[in-house]
């Protein structure tokens, strides 16, 4: 696709007379020559990556023209700000356990990572031959690896001071060694700040890091809703694709395809809201939604709204467990098995043991869910109550045409669009 798209580029510079311009030229509109690529006017060459080795412990600024190599766990420290340009690449090393390799936004830390549609932030494995050329060209699809390649390296890690419900007001994040007070999240300050991310794609990560633990493409822990986090895409994640820790943080526009475990995954009473969003299940995909409650004292609530849901033979709707609570509303589920025969493909209610809190909040309005509709092409025509299961199905309906959902136009930048992976939501 990338060679074709330049030749063509070639030819109707060739056809219409235009010169391709050197190194300082203004060369909008036209073809560089020897490979260079066109970045904000000026016809550059793409260096070799820079390979990050170290924390990050000084403001800084990752640039487009570069391909930028976390050689280990780098952390943004507390007071630190790291900008990345729109249409800057980021690709990890290989390495599992403590060589895990990862992106860490400490607590007091700041990442101002602004992408845009036609020119996103891309996170991604060193296996992977994306380019800044072809980037910058509007193709943001992997040129030699699958959407369903995964766990090549580890993801990225935003943590904050936000309220979280756990033993203790501030923990550990799962995946960071204890030893690493980095790691830590949790606190006091519902509107904490850290940062702005926009149009970013999270790619081939959930390297192990040890007794079948594996880090989340994107993980949020304790962060706040002084947050801006907008347009997520999140590619072959070997475990969760995005994953919250409590926190008050707003996520808006959100797509996960092909996750090693769950899709959306949400701890420790966090209480945003994720608005507008698509699953796109693959053969490992456990949970579309799992939503878990509290682990300590605080009893926030968070939203879902706005989201659609293809399923796959291996994957369920949906595990509300362990005291679950929150609003889920106007969500389209399709694509999935008959749950009579798969033994799965169903949204359930889990108690713990010993306790009945999960059905006691939804029997009392703390765990809501409204307009729930469901396709069941291909499900062999299942009862309602057999997806929809402990009650919920009160407020799903079957349908042949949705009326709830996503707004898919929203997510058209993302490597599952280009895949034209989107044409039936």
């Amino acid at each position: 696709m990338r060679k074709s798209r330049l030749f063509l580029l070639s030819l109707v510079a060739l056809t219409l007379g235009v010169q391709s311009c050197k190194e300082k030229d203004n060369c909008e509109g036209v073809v560089c020559d020897n490979g260079k690529v066109c970045v904000d006017g000026t016809c550059v060459g793409q260096s070799a990556n820079v390979i990050v080795t170290s924390n990050i412990t000084t403001n800084k600024t990752w640039t487009k023209n570069n391909v930028y190599e976390l050689a280990g766990r780098i952390t943004v420290v507390d007071g630190v700000t790291l900008t990345i340009e729109a249409g800057t690449i980021i690709k990890g090393q290989a390495g599992t356990g403590a060589n895990a390799t990862a992106l860490l936004i400490a607590r007091g830390a700041k990442l101002n990572a602004v992408g845009t549609a036609t020119a996103p932030i891309i996170f991604t494995t060193v296996a992977d031959e994306i380019s800044v050329a072809q980037v910058a060209a509007g193709d943001f699809t992997s040129p030699n690896l699958d959407a369903t390649v995964a766990g090549l390296w580890g993801g990225l890690i935003v943590l904050g001071k936000a309220p979280i419900s756990a033993s203790a007001n501030e923990i550990q994040i799962e995946g960071i060694p204890t030893t690493d007070a980095n790691g830590l999240y949790g606190g006091t300050d519902a509107a904490d700040n850290s940062g702005v991310l926009k149009y970013i794609s999270i790619r081939h990560g959930g390297a192990n890091i040890g007794n079948g633990n594996e880090i989340n493409g994107l993980t949020l822990g304790g962060v706040g809703n002084g947050t801006v986090i907008e347009n997520i895409e999140v590619v072959a994640n070997q475990d969760d694709g995005i994953e919250f820790f409590g926190g008050t943080v707003n996520v808006t526009n959100a797509l996960v395809l092909n996750s090693g475990d769950d899709a959306i995954d949400t701890d420790q009473s966090w209480g945003g809201t994720l608005d507008n969003f698509i699953v796109i299940c693959g053969d490992l995909t456990d949970h579309a939604l799992e939503i878990d409650g509290p682990e300590g004292t605080l009893n926030d609530e968070h939203t879902l709204r706005n989201g659609s849901v293809k399923g796959n033979p291996a994957s369920e709707l949906g595990d509300f467990r362990s005291c679950a609570r929150g609003t889920f509303e106007n969500m389209f589920f399709f694509g999935f098995s008959d749950p009579a025969t798969a033994g799965r493909a169903d949204l359930s209610l889990s108690n713990p043991t010993g306790s009945t809190c999960t059905t006691d909040n939804f029997t009392n309005n703390i765990l809501n869910f409204a307009s729930l509709q469901l396709d069941t092409t291909g499900m062999n025509s299942p009862a309602l109550t057999a997806v929809f299961k402990n009650g919920t199905s009160a407020q799903a309906t079957i349908v042949s045409t949705r009326t709830v959902g996503a707004n898919k136009a929203a997510l058209s930048w993302t490597w599952a669009a280009q895949a034209n992976l989107l044409g039936s939501f």
